[in-house]
C-alpha cells in the first residue's frame, strides 16, 4: 500500500498530514508534481517530477496505482481513474470518492466547468478550514487502516519464478 499524492494543488496543510502520517504509519507516500516541492527529510516520503504537459501528474498516478492504495486528488477525472483502478481515493477536503459517488461527482464537475466558461459562475473553492483538515485526516487515517487489513487479509502468493515447493506430482 502507498499513498498517492497528486501534489501541485495539494494544499501545504494537507501534504503536512500526509507526511506525518506515512512517518507515524510507516506507509511509503509518492508526490507527483510537474515542479520541485519541499519533502520532508523522510526515506517514507518521495517526490516525481513529471513533464508540465497537462494531466502528466494525472497519467504518472493511473500508471502506478494498484488496489488498495490511496490516492489524494481534488481532480475528479483523476479520482474516477483511480477508483478505476480499485484505490481509495480522497479529496483535500475529506471527501472520499467512491465507484458508488464518483460518476454523479464528474457530472456535477462538468456542468461546473460549463457554467464557469460561460461566465454564469466565476470564483474558485473557499479556503480550506479546520474542519475540512479534520474530515480530511479522519478519512486518511480510515483509508489507511482500511487498507492495511486489506494487506493482512491478502492471501501470500508465490510467483511462478520464486523459489518455493514445488506441488505437481
Amino acid at each position: 500500500m502507498q499513498i498517492w499524492v497528486d501534489a501541485d494543488a495539494c494544499p501545504a496543510e494537507i501534504k503536512e498530514l500526509i507526511f506525518r502520517m506515512s512517518q507515524r504509519r510507516s506507509i511509503p507516500a509518492c508526490l507527483v508534481a510537474n515542479r520541485q516541492m519541499y519533502t520532508p527529510p523522510s526515506s517514507r516520503v518521495t517526490l516525481v517530477c513529471v513533464p508540465t504537459e497537462p494531466d502528466a501528474a494525472d497519467h504518472y498516478i493511473v500508471q502506478h496505482v494498484t488496489p488498495n492504495d490511496i490516492v489524494i486528488t481534488a481532480d475528479i477525472p483523476l479520482a474516477a481513474a483511480a477508483v478505476d483502478r480499485r484505490a481509495q481515493v480522497i479529496g483535500p477536503r475529506g471527501e472520499v470518492f467512491t465507484a458508488e459517488n464518483i460518476q454523479e461527482r464528474l457530472a456535477v464537475r462538468n456542468l461546473m466547468q460549463d457554467l464557469r466558461s460561460s461566465g454564469l459562475v466565476q470564483g474558485g473553492p473557499a479556503p480550506l478550514k479546520t474542519q475540512d483538515r479534520q474530515k480530511f485526516a479522519d478519512a486518511l487515517d480510515r483509508a489507511l487502516t482500511k487498507g492495511e487489513r486489506a494487506n493482512q487479509q491478502a492471501p501470500l502468493t508465490r510467483r511462478d519464478d520464486e523459489p518455493g515447493e514445488d506441488n505437481t506430482q
